[in-house]
């Protein structure tokens, strides 16, 4: 599946100069550990990790500082949004896109301002799942060992052969298609496990010493603390070590999400589609990444927990130096930045506003009186209903004829009193 998916990715998208950089910065690692004595691809996976995160780390304070200010624009936000609500013609729609404007203006910073960061990282990341689950085309050190098996089974000549294995194995070919050169057979070698090379020495009596002897260091390599990191955790529903992986996975990403949004104010309000989808995304989210884990190969686990865990040390850090920013400074630099671009462009430059953190406070404290009085009324509303009931209930059963007959008597009495 996971396959199918990245190959129809790459149908739409070019990822292969982002990919080979990403392939290289594992192969340095990888030639890293190799000078202690360690070969280690589950290893590898964890420190090439920790590298992507820092170099994306720029990226991602720039992202959180975003939706910090985004959450400070929401009460704002809210009120146009409020101002023209259930306006469709041509005119409201163009008076509320000058407003929102403006308001982003304001605030220094632009519509597209949260979304530019994310655009930059894709290409990254579907890259680096591309390195991830196919690792001997982008990591030279690796494929060396996989080369030795291909020189000795013949190379293309074993190509009818390798095919008819493959089928016969339930081995998947959806990114291999058809076996075309050497690099593809190195492809099909990767996705073996330790019993289907067992297999192959059957079939190549030739080669059968080299085979035995690349698997059984192929198999070092993809061991991680017990665990082979080419084999799906789900095996069937006899539970095993492997099943951690998914499980620590839901579980770490539940968190660094949670703690993605701890300084982000994000609105209870049931008509915000924003928090609405926000709110659905904390649940599905780690729920997808327990289903995947149990599908996808486990080196690919054991990326996503990795990518996790770091990600919650990351934003620990994150979320202290955001703490500590303050919200006028920061509109202050994004307005003299947002300045500069205007001056090249001939505008006239946008006034800075002094009290971006009051004027939020002010309008939290507005929203707060607001929903006070509404429950205020609500509540009144309430104990009026309840007196109500009471009265016209007195000395008999709720509910009951006699009741109904009371409340129809008190009725009348009630009003010819008042006449």
């Amino acid at each position: 599946m996971e396959t199918l998916l990245l190959t129809k990715a790459n149908n739409f998208f070019s990822f292969g100069p982002v990919a080979d950089v990403l392939g290289w910065i594992m192969d340095l690692l990888f030639r890293f550990t190799n000078l202690f004595g360690i070969m280690n691809i589950g290893l590898c996976i964890i420190l090439f990790t920790a590298v992507i995160k820092l170099l994306l780390l720029p990226l991602t304070i720039k992202q959180q500082k975003s939706s910090k200010l985004m959450a400070v624009m929401q009460p704002e936000m809210k009120m146009i949004q409020e101002k023209y609500k259930g306006k469709t013609d041509q005119q409201s729609m163009m008076m509320q896109n000058q407003e929102m404007k403006a308001l982003y203006e304001k605030y220094g910073t632009s519509m597209t301002g949260g979304c530019l960061q994310l655009i930059i990282q894709m290409p990254i990341l579907f890259a680096l799942y591309q390195v991830i689950l196919n690792i001997p085309a982008y990591v030279p050190s690796v494929k060396a060992v996989f080369d030795t098996v291909v020189n000795a089974i013949g190379g293309m000549n074993a190509a009818d052969i390798l095919t008819q294995f493959a089928a016969d194995n339930n081995i998947s070919m959806a990114t291999i298609q058809a076996i075309t050169d050497n690099n593809k057979i190195v492809d099909l070698l990767y996705k073996l496990t330790p019993s289907q090379w067992t297999s192959l020495e059957a079939l190549f009596p030739q080669a059968q010493q080299v085979i035995h002897e690349c698997a059984a260091q192929i198999e070092h390599m993809n061991s991680f603390l017990g665990l082979n990191l080419t084999e799906a955790p789900w095996q069937g529903f006899m539970p095993n070590w492997a099943w951690l992986i998914p499980i620590a996975s839901g579980l770490s990403q539940w968190y660094s999400t949670k703690l993605m949004t701890a300084n982000q104010s994000v609105s209870t309000d049931e008509n915000n589609p924003g928090a609405s989808m926000m709110k659905s995304m904390n649940i599905y989210m780690p729920l997808m990444s327990v289903f995947f884990c149990f599908t996808f190969a486990s080196g690919v686990g054991l990326y996503w927990v990795s990518s996790s865990v770091f990600m919650i040390i990351q934003q620990m850090v994150i979320n202290a130096y955001l703490k500590k920013i303050d919200v006028d400074e920061m509109v202050k630099k994004n307005i003299e930045k947002a300045n500069k671009k205007r001056a090249k462009q001939g505008l006239p430059p946008v006034k800075q506003n002094q009290n971006a953190s009051l004027d939020w406070k002010h309008m939290q404290e507005e929203n707060e009186k607001r929903e006070a009085a509404r429950m205020e009324k609500i509540a009144k509303s309430q104990a009026q209903a309840k007196e109500s009931t009471e009265y016209y209930n007195q000395n008999a059963k709720p509910g009951s004829l006699a009741a109904k007959a009371g409340m129809v008597q008190k009725y009348n009495e009630k009003h010819e009193k008042r006449k």
